[in-house]
């Protein structure tokens, strides 16, 4: 059966060492496309990490439309980065709100967990 393909919120990884992922637009895009965006960042230093004693951290960002509540885009540079944001990227491609996802439970300890922990926008410069 003939099918056009969507080429919207398609995720994209690069298998390095770290991993870097993404899902959705880029800041700079987000930023053109809506009126505002709320960015949520964190840059954490897994359980994993932190037990071995290697300084190795995780960034991560989520770009919300402040409108409407709903993820505009998804990265992330760390350990399994591509694994994370393919499971993102579902809820990204369905619509998925902030709010949808501050009510997802966290699996502990995970690095993925933070995308469901932010909860405080950064202030940027004006």
């Amino acid at each position: 059966t003939p099918t056009s393909v969507d080429h919207n919120n398609v995720p994209t990884a690069v298998f390095s060492q770290p991993n870097l992922a993404t899902v959705g637009l880029t800041e700079s895009e987000a930023r053109k496309t809506v009126a505002a965006v709320d960015v949520y960042r964190s840059s954490v230093r897994s359980l994993k990490n932190a037990m071995t004693g290697c300084d190795e951290r995780t960034f991560m960002k989520i770009l919300v439309d402040r409108e409407s509540d709903r993820i505009l885009g998804m990265h992330m540079v760390g350990h399994e980065a591509g694994e994370i944001i393919q499971g993102m990227a579902v809820a990204v491609k369905c619509g998925i709100t902030k709010t949808q996802l501050d009510s997802t439970v966290a699996i502990h300890p995970t690095s993925a967990e933070e995308f469901v922990t932010m909860r405080e926008p950064v202030q940027l410069p004006r």
